[in-house]
């Protein structure tokens, strides 16, 4: 009796689709939140670290900026290793080497003087080389795994994750500082970075080489606008185009639509480094709060951005499912969100530190209801060249790490106070709104030309 193997036929119009998607976005959201812990918390150590080391105002400035310089540097080299290498491999490099180097942070407190300053500002600079590819490869996932109607969603689910971090980290870093010192904080965070990298390689795939997604799940998102061949494994040679890298950024550079966007996102991370720099620092020197409570205070403002974000990427999908144009769903969220971040600069005309940390929580909850930036580089990006599309945007958004903490660092120690510090930070609401209306216009997918070929 001979024995025959069974093949699997095609999959019926009616086979209910898997939804292996939300678990790919459910692993992205976890990463997101140790990356920015792994950034949050020098924030947190921070009055900590600038009394062991004897700085100043404007050294910690420094430092805190330090991620940013190197993170902004390493973003299109990072967009170049994921349109070659893919998102899976590229990540899973990036979350081993940030988690290390975060650990070796902690180390730091084994040195002493300038020996000190230096490591501690070299790990940071490395640290930023390491995350920058991972919210170009968050971008390019969400682009390849969801369609059109639910990325605005799946994308501000993984963007509210740097709230969730610092929620959920903020108050557990203050009480592991406050007990342990500044050092454990470093070892800890960066432990549960190097564990989570343990799990990515089996959980993360490609929609086409996911082993449990199945056809129907892939044609869903094929048909709603998702780029499922974008890291397939099995492409033929004919069907494989190359990117000029150099003419690709001339003609991303050359579009209005994504030139409004970077200034955009530039504007709107002048409020996230804020936040994640110098917020507790000014509740420590400016509202007179011990870092116990400061750490535990941080947390409001970060849920009410985490509720924001969600809040802000659920309305723009449901504008787009009752039948409203792309470009309108994504820019009301944004307008609504950076006009209620404004909302910080009252901060400066009452005294109150309830009323304070209400402001600060309503604005933060705008920036996040408004965070809508990724979503729109899945919606713009090029094909063929997602991951360097989503290096520039990063780019040019954390150009502003560079910058505000530095900025902030000198407005602070000009005046003896932040009231400068949060009108600059404030005001930089208003320009993304600018940017938003009179720069991007109609938001569709660009399409390269010159920068092609087979």
């Amino acid at each position: 009796m001979s024995e025959t193997t069974a093949t699997p036929g095609p999959v019926s119009a009616g086979t209910r689709p898997t939804n292996i998607r939300w678990l790919i976005l459910l692993m992205l959201f976890g990463v997101t939140i140790v990356n920015f812990a792994c950034r949050a918390v020098v924030s947190v150590a921070g009055p900590d670290i600038e009394q062991t080391l004897g700085l100043s105002s404007v050294s910690m400035g420094y430092i805190f900026s330090a991620f940013a310089w190197s993170y902004v540097l390493a973003q299109l080299p990072g967009g170049w290793l994921l349109d070659h290498l893919g998102s899976k491999k590229t990540y899973f490099i990036a979350l081993s080497l940030w988690s290390v180097f975060t650990v070796l942070q902690g180390a730091v407190g084994f040195l002493a003087g300038g020996a000190a300053v230096i490591a501690f500002f070299v790990l940071r600079l490395l640290v930023g080389v390491a995350e920058a590819p991972a919210f170009p490869a968050n971008g390019r996932i969400t682009s390849a795994w969801f369609p059109d109607k639910e990325r605005g969603f799946a994308s501000a689910v993984f963007n509210s994750a740097q709230y969730a971090g610092t929620a959920f980290f903020s108050p557990i870093i203050g009480l592991i500082v406050h007990y342990y010192g500044w050092q454990a904080a470093f070892f800890i965070i960066g432990g549960i970075g190097i564990l989570l990298a343990l799990f990515w390689n089996k959980i993360v795939y490609g929609p086409k080489d996911h082993p449990s997604a199945n056809a129907a799940e892939l044609d869903y998102i094929r048909e709603g606008g998702g780029l499922v061949d974008l890291d397939a494994k099995k492409k033929s040679a004919a069907s494989q185009q190359h990117v000029d890298t150099a003419k690709c950024l001339k003609e991303l550079l050359g579009s209005r639509m994504l030139l409004g966007l970077y200034i955009y996102q530039f504007c709107i991370n002048t409020l996230t480094y804020f936040f994640l720099t110098w917020f507790p620092t000014y509740l420590v020197v400016a509202r007179h709060m011990t870092i116990l409570k400061a750490g535990a205070v941080s947390a409001l403002p970060a849920i009410c951005g985490f509720a924001g974000g969600l809040l802000g990427g659920w309305v723009s999908d449901r504008l787009i499912k009752a039948g409203m144009s792309l470009s309108l769903a994504r820019k009301i969220p944004i307008i609504i969100g950076m006009v209620l971040a404004m909302a910080m600069m009252l901060c400066n005309y009452v005294d109150s530190n309830v009323v304070i940390i209400a402001l600060m929580s309503l604005a933060f909850f705008g920036k996040g209801f408004g965070a809508l930036g990724w979503a729109v580089v899945s919606d713009t990006s090029p094909k063929e060249a997602g991951g360097l599309s989503g290096a520039l945007f990063n780019t040019f958004g954390n150009a502003a790490g560079i910058i505000t903490p530095i900025i902030i660092g000198y407005l602070v120690q000009a005046s003896g106070n932040f009231n400068s510090a949060l009108v600059f930070v404030g005001a930089s609401a208003a320009v993304a709104i600018l940017a938003m209306v009179f720069m991007v216009g109609n938001i569709h997918r660009f399409e390269l030309k010159g920068a092609i070929a087979k």
